[in-house]
């Protein structure tokens, strides 16, 4: 048995022993409303010595009970022990199910990430590149749980104030348990009231509208402008490729103004038609950019071919390169969408009437002395969703189309 074995897995232990106290406790504070007082010295202790017994157990060769199943074992008897059967500060009687579930969310959060650092680690000698792995998988785990953390905490709150009412939000602002006794209406009761009373109905479809408008502008001139760059020989070819990205170089802050008194002296302000010229010049550069790479790792043998064959140029890219290019043009159509769905500054800057508002206008029109905070959430989580699982559908051929084209051969 080795000290320095020894200590790492006892810090490994008691790393995952608070981490998770901390984490599960501050949750179950959120979701019951209850002030909970997450006992994390209890936890490093239990996390700690359910760490020893767990990689003594997986290095022994003895039957009986798997290491997993002792550990978290150890790890219950320990914090009920320690904190006198109430690891989360709170009375038995208080949220006694949810107390429960976040007790088995502890043990089995503290065991599997121990289970996940420590395979394979016993408390003999171990090699550097032993203990690196357990700093690396220790790592790679904090990362993951500040992540998940900082991601899913915003949303969390912003769906949870949206169902609350305005009582119980003003007795309480920092309850974001789940209500139910006010029944179904009652939880959506802003969702309903921002359709019915806000005009959030025509703010989807305008939005809806502009972005769409917005994906086609961009394919139609960056599909032909990338195929250009990356198979053509023309004058200036070279300089053009390297330079699509430059208008990126300009902060849109600065082309709001003087683009604010051209549109006004043209009628463009306030209309759609401005901001459908606004976006496709601000999405068609990285647009063409990302599909010359595709386009330049497609084989320029079936287009060769294909012009054999008597077809034109145009009737090539229609009916060889587009339909070999899907994954490409998926990926790029879903980041142009992302961005004319999420544009905020020219739309507030350009738009006046509600009518025409898009939905991020719509929602900065909300925040206001005038409208309950529960609205405004409501708000910001139509804007969201959409979008959300929009990414979530076609995620594979962002990654496809992002990745395509970077390695030559």
């Amino acid at each position: 048995m080795r000290p320095g074995s020894v200590l790492l897995t006892a810090i490994t232990g008691l790393i995952w022993g608070v981490t998770a106290m901390v984490v599960i406790g501050v949750t179950l504070t959120l979701i019951t409303g209850e002030v909970a007082l997450p006992q994390a010295t209890a936890a490093a202790i239990a996390g700690l010595l359910s760490s020893l017994v767990f990689v003594w157990r997986q290095s022994s060769a003895a039957s009986g009970l798997p290491a997993w199943a002792l550990s978290a074992a150890v790890l219950f008897i320990v914090l009920m022990a320690a904190t006198f059967a109430a690891p989360f500060g709170l009375p038995l009687n208080k949220e006694p199910v949810w107390q429960g579930l976040a007790l088995i969310a502890f043990i089995a959060g503290v065991t599997g990430a121990n289970h996940l650092s420590l395979s394979g680690a016993s408390l003999g000698a171990m090699t550097r590149y032993e203990r690196e792995v357990v700093y690396i998988r220790i790592a790679k785990g904090i990362g993951f749980v500040l992540f998940t953390i900082v991601v899913a905490l915003p949303f969390y709150v912003m769906v949870m104030t949206s169902l609350k009412s305005q009582q119980t939000l003003l007795a309480n602002p920092l309850d974001l348990s789940i209500d139910f006794s006010q029944g179904l209406y009652g939880l959506f009761r802003s969702y309903v009231e921002l359709f019915t009373q806000f005009n959030f109905g025509r703010y989807l479809l305008v939005s809806t509208f502009v972005s769409i408008a917005t994906v086609v502008l961009t394919l139609a001139f960056s599909v032909p402008g990338a195929y250009a760059v990356s198979r053509l020989r023309f004058p200036g070819q070279a300089f053009l490729a390297r330079s699509v990205l430059l208008i990126y170089m300009v902060p849109a802050i600065v082309l709001v103004i003087p683009l604010y008194a051209v549109f006004s002296q043209l009628g463009l302000r306030n209309t759609l038609t401005g901001l459908l010229i606004v976006y496709p010049a601000t999405t068609i550069p990285v647009a063409l950019y990302m599909l010359q790479g595709y386009f330049r790792g497609l084989p320029s043998e079936l287009e060769e071919a294909g012009l054999m064959d008597g077809l034109s140029r145009i009737g090539v890219i229609l009916k060889i390169t587009l339909p070999l290019s899907l994954p490409a043009l998926a990926s790029v159509s879903l980041y142009v969408f992302m961005i004319a769905w999420n544009e905020f500054l020219f739309a507030f800057m350009f738009l006046d009437d509600p009518d025409i508002f898009t939905l991020s206008r719509g929602v900065v029109s909300l925040n206001s002395s005038e409208v309950p905070r529960q609205h405004l959430m409501a708000g910001a989580v139509i804007a969201t969703v959409p979008v959300l699982f929009i990414f979530l559908w076609f995620e594979r051929f962002l990654v496809q189309g992002l990745t395509a084209g970077s390695v030559k051969g």
